[in-house]
C-alpha cells in the first residue's frame, strides 16, 4: 500500500481546532468533570478524552489520518 501525502491548509486548520479543543479539555478537566459529568470519580476519564482528542487532532494536522482510516480498513476487509 502506498500512499501519497498531500499537504492541505483545511485539514491543517481543522486538526489545530480539534487539537485546540482538547487542550481545553485537558485544561479545565475538572470543571468539565464537575459539571458535566459525575464530578471526582470522573476526572481521569475527562482528562483521557482530551488526551484522545489531542492525538487525533494532531493526526488530522499533519493529515496522517487518511494513512490510518485506510490501514484500518485494509485489515478488515482483507481485500
Amino acid at each position: 500500500m502506498v500512499m501519497d501525502f498531500t499537504f492541505d491548509y483545511g485539514w491543517m486548520f481543522g486538526g489545530l481546532v480539534i487539537s485546540a479543543i482538547g487542550g481545553a479539555i485537558v485544561f479545565f478537566y475538572r470543571q468539565i468533570a464537575d459539571n458535566f459529568a459525575s464530578g471526582v470519580r470522573s476526572y481521569d476519564k475527562v482528562k483521557l478524552f482530551g488526551i484522545i482528542t489531542l492525538v487525533i487532532g494532531f493526526l488530522v494536522t499533519a493529515n496522517l489520518h487518511t494513512f490510518f482510516l485506510s490501514l484500518l480498513v485494509d485489515l478488515i476487509s482483507k481485500n
